[in-house]
């Protein structure tokens, strides 16, 4: 590993040996460690969640969204994720010289939008303006402070096996949406990002905060990395059920067609839950009656096959009754998608 390549940015298993072989080694803690979308802090007797992104999405405006508001309901979701009602946020705008101020207005906009139906404000941030060339349009990167709910004890670590793998609706709707909207792949009917703030979700079940283990909003890498990076967490194996995957019927034709696996790419709207099966039924039954969890569906069981470091530990159950592997990602699917 001599360069940075765009397949570290990825989520996959590229983005993973950056950390551990660079980063790692010398930020390495225990909160880090976690390696967590949020880290989990204790402030007196407050219990927060601190994250931070980067958005350097291509376009900046795509169906479903843009990257104002990709990049609130990004950092609110790694918090909703961690368990936690966000508090605010914070934004750094990098712009490159000869940027449209138009364009600039409706991505701050969709940002005010954003953050205004969550309760919340924008409460610091700066701005660098780069000369042409030096940068594609404009990169935003946000932090997010939330304060971890009570009973909620979230962590990739955490699952265990017989637990059940849930999911909060469709999968891959945002990178298809892009992949369609930079190409120009003119698939129809068009293919809507389901960028959206999760925490409505998360507020809905937290209830049965005792029965979460892990929450993971699937986006580089998709519901495949997610699991993988949960599972090696977590020391445990998991099973997919190909058959009980929910994918709009638009989504799976543009995958088909394109020869691209559904559980690579991201979503942006959507919460990966693993959870006590005493739980699953009125967890499920919760999230249906949401509007972004009425597609929710039992997807997987946590195994009680023990975990082995040379043996992917995430696989599906296909829909013809055979196993196959879900290891993962290796290279770049689509790069810059959030």
């Amino acid at each position: 590993m001599d360069t940075v390549t765009l397949s570290m940015g990825g989520g996959g298993a590229h983005s993973s040996q950056l950390l551990s072989e660079v980063f790692l080694p010398i930020y390495g803690n225990e909160i880090l460690n976690t390696l967590d979308d949020s880290a989990a802090l204790t402030v007196d007797t407050a219990h927060l969640a601190f994250t931070t992104d980067s958005y350097t999405i291509q376009p900046i405006f795509f169906p479903g969204g843009d990257i104002g508001t990709l990049s609130i309901c990004g950092t609110v979701n790694d918090l909703a994720a961690k368990g936690a009602r966000p508090l605010a946020i914070a934004a750094a705008f990098i712009i490159e010289e000869g940027f449209l101020i138009e364009d600039l207005k409706k991505i701050a906009r969709s940002m005010r939008k954003a953050t205004g139906a969550l309760g919340i404000n924008l409460v610091t941030g700066d701005t660098k303006v780069v000369r042409r060339g030096d940068a594609d349009g404009i990169f935003i990167t946000t932090s997010g402070i939330g304060a971890i709910m009570e009973g909620m004890d979230i962590s990739s670590s955490r699952a265990r096996p017989g637990d059940d793998i849930l999911i909060s609706g469709t999968i891959a709707d945002h990178g298809m949406a892009i992949l369609n909207a930079r190409e120009g792949l003119g698939f129809t009917p068009e293919i809507r990002s389901d960028v959206a703030p999760l925490c409505e979700i998360v507020e809905g079940i937290s209830a049965w905060s005792g029965f979460l283990h892990v929450m993971r909003d699937p986006t580089r890498g998709g519901v495949a990395s997610a699991l993988n990076e949960i599972a090696r967490a977590s020391r445990v194996t998991a099973t997919l059920f190909e058959d009980k995957l929910p994918i709009r019927r638009e989504v799976r034709s543009c995958c088909d067609l394109l020869g691209m696996d559904p559980l690579y790419i991201a979503s942006e709207g959507k919460l990966v839950i693993v959870a006590d099966p005493g739980a699953t039924a009125d967890i499920l039954k919760a999230m249906r009656t949401m509007p972004l969890g009425r597609d929710a569906a039992v997807i997987g069981r946590v195994d009680a096959t023990p975990y082995a470091d040379q043996i992917p530990p995430v696989s599906l159950r296909t829909n013809i009754g055979t196993k196959r592997f879900v290891p993962l990602l290796e290279g770049e699917l689509l790069p810059r998608i959030c």
